[in-house]
């Protein structure tokens, strides 16, 4: 492996070449204390990251729990990252490989005796919540919202790891809970996956977008990406346990979704918004279900006080310039070398 320290934690990542996986691994790389990083993906990427060595393997596939557990021996930490939103006609596909694909990652720590788990959770792992600051913290519900795929996904595995604890007390797990996460580069992979591949990026041209429309309950918490995997290197690296919330100010609506558009808010029944996105959802045209246009209405905000107390995290950018690291990435076309977040420019 290239430039390993020595002394230092050996940490392995799974979903190493996602929005989350990439900001991660270097941010892992980058810290003295770490002698080495183990990314795993189900593609092998073509980026040269120092101190990274790649391997591919798919935890959807039955059996890869035995490649799993060798890949993980010696290791100090494990960062479960790994992840799957589409087909989201086809739950069941993402069901075995969120969710059996984080059973086999959990049974392959056991196995290989890692000493710690951090897990990527989600806001939508929250029951519904008030939408009024400060948020809920980390006691509150984490059931989601059963109708939609992500969010039944992301609760079912609370409860898993709830047992999980139980079960390996000696395991120190730590369940990463962030808002929406943005940065330009993973651009091209959101817009597939909330707007389809056939959605252009100029359509985000402000002059193009003649109003943003005001939804009840559209109001949500986001963080740039980097941000985050800065609270997942400090997780990774320190004694802690449980779950952190990871959000930025300000909270985004409608008038602020408008303020960076550059466009006008107007009041739209929230039934005949959805009733859209269903129609788009039916026949294909948009991945984006209306289930989860029920869920994000519902999500709760976050308080990030425990981050900020017990792992010494802040943010270093807010929600609106990580938004605006999004747009910019949309228009560009900006991506990376892996598999999931190549660009095209579009406009």
């Amino acid at each position: 492996m290239e430039s390993v320290r020595s002394g230092g934690k050996r940490i392995v990542v799974t979903g190493a070449t996602g929005n989350v996986g990439t900001s991660v691994v270097r941010a892992l790389a980058a810290d003295p204390e770490v002698a080495s990083v183990l990314a795993l993906a189900r593609r092998r990427p073509s980026l040269g990251i120092r101190g990274v060595e790649w391997e591919t393997v798919d935890v959807s596939r039955p059996g890869s729990e035995d490649r799993l557990a060798g890949l993980m021996r010696g290791a100090d930490v494990v960062v479960h990252l790994a992840w799957r939103f589409q087909p989201t006609h086809d739950p069941v596909v993402t069901w075995r490989s969120n969710v059996l694909g984080s059973l086999r990652v959990f049974d392959a720590v056991v196995r290989s005796e890692v000493p710690a788990l951090v897990h990527a959770s989600s806001v939508g792992a929250y029951a519904p919540g008030p939408k009024e600051e400060p948020g809920v913290d980390e006691s509150w519900p984490t059931h989601g919202w059963p109708d939609a795929a992500y969010c039944r996904e992301k609760a079912y595995l609370e409860r898993v790891l709830d047992t999980f604890e139980l079960r390996h007390p000696d395991v120190r797990v730590v369940r990463m809970r962030p808002g929406f996460l943005f940065k330009e580069t993973a651009a091209p992979e959101q817009r597939r996956i909330f707007a389809g591949r056939y959605v252009p990026g100029q359509l985000l041209r402000p002059d193009l977008l003649p109003f943003v429309p005001d939804v009840e309950g559209l109001r949500f918490q986001v963080l740039h990406t980097d941000d985050a995997a800065e609270a997942y290197r400090l997780a990774a690296l320190r004694d802690v346990r449980g779950a952190f919330n990871l959000a930025a100010a300000p909270v985004i609506d409608a008038p602020k979704l408008a303020e960076l558009l550059g466009c006008r808010v107007v009041r739209v029944p929230r039934a005949l918004v959805r009733a859209a996105v269903a129609a788009t959802w039916r026949v294909h045209a948009v991945p984006a279900s209306p289930h989860l246009f029920d869920a994000v209405l519902r999500l709760p905000l976050l308080d990030a006080s425990r981050a900020h107390h017990e792992l010494g995290w802040s943010p270093t950018r807010s929600s609106e310039e990580a938004l605006g690291a999004f747009l910019r990435g949309v228009r560009e076309g900006r991506g990376e070398a892996t598999a999931p977040l190549t660009g095209k420019k579009v406009g």
